[in-house]
């Protein structure tokens, strides 16, 4: 009895320890009555989401590992939209990170949502966390066309079987993603081969960018934003994102001080990874040990080379080379920062209303730094 008694009182110190560790950890939120905060609010329409499967017959899933391969495609897939709003839609597509799934950043997409967006996200066949024969990067190429599928499917659904009111807007598609997500995002705007043009706006959350020289973002005349944190131990910020600015036509990039790679997705800022220095530490564990079981080749070879304006640096920093150092920025603030910047980003493309679309533009640009001084934007060509 003495030893449960012992053992119960060291339990409920340990939970008060954690307890205390996790209300300080709790990111600080934006001012109240600022115009950050009132963005962060959900939209004027209630958000809605539901299941579906879109299965492409068209093209082949490749044998990987133990898995034999598929004659198709099979996407799962969620949809976000907004409740009761018969209004034409942008319609999004979001792609997940390497080893992740498709509702990594779910609470992003219900805010879109509920500004009239219907967002689309799938789990990729091979990349994603449940992948067959364990998440594998040589599918990447092929995952822009998985993007261009999901949106015919999308254009084509009869309005008895789609779960949203209202037509999607055919000018006002964009697509947006998380890591290899952001790099399946740059993929389809601008690769030369893979592209649609009916991308029309996008942004890249830590996206790999490194490989691709000023000419590969001269293939299309397309609004496009980093959003990267400049602790990311995965994605190196300063050979990925310092970079881009200098490249792009229009958007730009946003950094965040202190923002890790691992800090985009929501499962950051929950238990028990919002307690890490940086949760960066968990992700380059398990990125390591899947490339140390995979493949050793360059999975990104079959994208092309300096005539595509794909150039790969042999002396380049390996993802996690330098570990993941403590100090990291709170999960939850760089979420927050981020979906701010999205939002307004996409509005500013996007909304009806040309003043609006001003609004949204000098939000991103100017205001968001004045309630968050972590982050920082610079123009395309600066």
């Amino acid at each position: 009895m003495k030893a449960l008694r012992w053992l119960g009182g060291l339990a409920l110190v340990l939970a008060a320890v954690l307890g205390v560790a996790w209300l300080r950890s709790a990111p600080a939120p934006p001012a109240a009555g600022s115009e950050s905060a009132r963005r962060l609010a959900p939209g004027p329409l209630p958000a809605g989401s539901s299941e579906h499967r879109f299965v492409d017959r068209s093209r082949t899933t490749a044998a990987n590992g133990e898995f034999p391969g598929a004659p198709e495609r099979t996407l799962e897939a969620t949809v976000w939209y907004p409740v009761g709003d018969a209004h034409p839609h942008p319609l999004l597509v979001y792609s997940h990170g390497f080893m992740s799934m498709r509702g990594e950043n779910a609470p992003l997409a219900a805010l879109l949502a509920s500004h009239g967006y219907v967002v689309v996200s799938v789990d990729y066949p091979l990349t994603s966390w449940g992948a067959p024969g364990g998440p594998s990067l040589a599918d990447v190429p092929n995952q822009p066309g998985d993007v261009r599928f999901v949106i015919d499917q999308v254009l084509a659904w009869p309005e008895a079987e789609r779960p949203f009111a209202g037509e999607i807007d055919r000018e006002r598609i964009g697509a947006l993603g998380l890591s290899l997500g952001g790099l399946t995002t740059t993929l389809v705007t601008f690769h030369p081969r893979l592209r649609d043009p009916r991308i029309a706006a996008a942004v890249s959350i830590a996206g790999p960018a490194a490989m691709f020289a000023p000419v590969f973002f001269a293939t299309a005349d397309v609004p496009f934003l980093m959003i990267a944190g400049t602790r990311d131990a995965m994605v190196d910020h300063a050979s990925n994102a310092a970079p881009l600015a200098a490249k792009l036509r229009s958007g730009g990039l946003l950094s965040i001080e202190g923002g890790s790679h691992a800090g985009f997705a929501a499962i950051a800022d929950g238990f028990p990874l919002r307690l890490l220095g940086n949760p960066d530490w968990i992700g380059c564990a398990a990125l390591t040990r899947n490339l140390k079981t995979g493949t050793v080749e360059n999975p990104f070879t079959t994208l092309g080379g300096a005539a595509d304006g794909v150039v790969f640096d042999p002396g380049g920093t390996l993802p996690c080379a330098s570990g993941a150092p403590d100090g990291a920025l709170a999960a939850g603030r760089q979420l927050m920062i981020t979906r701010l910047a999205a939002l307004a980003f996409f509005q500013s493309r996007f909304a009806r209303d040309a003043e609006e679309r001003l609004a949204h533009e000098a939000y991103l640009r100017e205001r968001l730094a004045r309630d968050f001084p972590e982050a920082s934007f610079r123009a395309a060509g600066s």
